[in-house]
C-alpha cells in the first residue's frame, strides 16, 4: 500500500510539473475578447503595405521563418542591438520590419499591452501570402515575446548552400518533417534573391571555374544573363523563374527541370524523399497529389508554433524592436 501511495504521489507530482508545459498552447481566437480587432488591424496593415510594395510579402514570410528557427517564434528577430539576430549575415537583407511596427503602433493604441509582436509576425506572414494568391488559414495566437536576441544563435538557420540532408536535419531538429521542408521551401514560389548568393553557381562552382552541372544547360545562358559575371551583386532575381509574383506550384516544375535558382532548392530533386513530395505537389500521375495552398497553411501553423512562449513566459513588448 505504501509503495502504491508513493508511486501515486510521484505520478501526481510529475503531472503537476508537466501540466504548465502541456497547457502552454496557442489557440485560434486568443484575442477575441481582449482585443477583438487584433487580426483585422494586422490584415489591413499588411494589405496596405503589400499593395504599395509587393516585395513586402515574401519579406514577411522569410522574416517569420528566420525568427522561428532561432529561439522559437518569439519575435527575437525584431529586436535592435549591435549583436542581435538581425545583425547576423543571414538576416541582413530581411525586410518588412516597418509593417510589424506599423501594426504594433495601431494595436497599442487599440489594446495597450495585449497583442505580442510574435503574434503580429505570425499573422502578418499569413496575411502577406494571401495578398499574393495563397489560401488563408487560421493562425493560432497567444505567443509571448522573447527577451533574448543574439546573432550567435543564428547558426542553425537553413542556408542557400545546404545540401538536402542538412536541410532535413535542421528541419527535424525543430520538429518539422521532410514534407514540411518541401512545402515551406515551396514558399520560394514568391520572392527574389540577390545575385551575390547565386553567382558562384554560374561561374565558380567547380575548380576549373565552371557552372553548377545540375543547372539545365539550355537555361544556363538565361540564368547568366540575369546575373552577369562581375555584375551587380545586389541585383535581385525571382526565386521562381517565370512566375516570381504568383503563389503557385511552378516552383516545383522549375526544380524538376533543373532551373532552381538556389542550390538548396535544386537539391530537393536529388533526394528521393523530397523529390517525391515535389512530384506530388506537381500532380504527377500515379502519385497521391498534394495541394500547395492547402499544405502550406498546415506547415506554417506547425512552424509558427516552434518553441512558442505562452502563459507567463516572455513578455508583451510595447515596441517590437526593443525589450520592455
Amino acid at each position: 500500500m505504501d509503495s502504491f501511495l508513493n508511486n501515486f504521489s510521484l505520478l501526481v507530482l510529475i503531472l503537476l510539473v508537466a501540466t504548465p508545459l502541456a497547457l502552454a498552447q496557442t489557440k485560434v481566437g486568443f484575442y477575441s475578447t481582449s482585443c477583438p480587432k487584433a487580426e483585422s488591424i494586422v490584415q489591413a496593415t499588411v494589405k496596405k503595405h503589400v499593395n504599395s510594395d509587393s516585395t513586402v510579402a515574401p519579406g514577411l514570410l522569410r522574416m517569420v521563418f528566420h525568427d522561428c528557427f532561432v529561439q522559437g517564434c518569439d519575435a527575437s528577430i525584431l529586436i535592435d542591438g549591435s549583436n542581435a539576430e538581425k545583425t547576423a549575415g543571414p538576416n541582413l537583407l530581411l525586410r518588412g520590419y516597418e509593417v510589424i511596427e506599423d501594426a504594433k503602433t495601431q494595436l497599442e493604441a487599440a489594446c495597450p499591452g495585449v497583442v505580442s509582436c510574435a503574434d503580429i509576425l505570425a499573422l502578418a506572414a499569413r496575411d502577406a501570402t494571401v495578398e499574393v494568391g495563397a489560401l488563408t488559414y487560421r493562425v493560432p495566437t497567444g505567443r509571448r515575446d522573447g527577451r533574448v536576441s543574439l546573432a550567435s544563435d543564428t547558426s542553425n538557420l537553413p542556408s542557400f548552400k545546404d545540401p538536402v540532408a542538412v536541410q532535413k536535419k535542421k528541419f527535424a531538429d525543430v520538429g518539422l518533417s521532410a514534407q514540411d521542408l518541401v512545402t515551406l521551401v515551396g514558399g520560394h514560389t514568391i520572392g527574389t534573391v540577390a545575385c551575390q548568393f547565386v553567382s558562384y553557381r554560374l561561374y565558380n562552382f567547380t575548380n576549373s571555374g565552371g557552372a553548377d552541372p545540375t543547372i539545365d544547360p539550355s537555361f544556363l545562358p538565361t540564368f547568366q544573363s540575369l546575373c552577369p559575371q562581375n555584375g551587380d551583386g545586389n541585383k535581385r532575381i525571382a526565386l521562381d523563374y517565370g512566375s516570381g509574383n504568383n503563389f503557385d506550384r511552378s516552383f516545383f516544375k522549375n526544380v524538376r527541370d533543373n532551373r532552381g535558382i538556389l542550390e538548396s532548392d535544386q537539391s530537393l530533386w536529388q533526394d528521393s524523399t523530397t523529390r517525391n513530395f515535389a512530384q506530388r505537389f506537381m500532380g504527377i500521375r500515379g502519385l497521391a497529389g498534394l495541394t500547395l495552398n492547402v499544405e502550406f497553411g498546415k506547415s506554417m501553423i506547425k512552424m509558427t508554433n516552434i518553441g512558442v512562449k505562452t502563459g507567463t513566459a516572455g513578455e508583451i513588448r510595447k515596441v517590437c524592436s526593443k525589450i520592455n
